[in-house]
């Protein structure tokens, strides 16, 4: 599942480092916290390796 925004993208990746242990789990905030919580780690790496080019900032709120 690709990231639909620059800031999802950036969250897959702060708690896939976490995940892995490269990082405290404790460090993580709001939607990487969650995301480490609830996706495997071949989930949040696919969402993490999202190029970033063209993609908004943060992903509109609107469906």
């Amino acid at each position: 599942m690709p990231a639909k925004s620059k800031a999802q993208q950036m969250a897959a990746g702060a708690a896939l480092s976490a995940k892995r242990g490269e990082r405290k789990k404790s460090s993580l905030k709001g939607a990487s916290k969650s995301m480490a919580e609830s996706m495997s780690e071949k989930e949040l790496s696919d969402m993490a390796s999202t190029k970033q080019t063209g993609k908004p900032q943060h992903a509109s709120s609107k469906h």
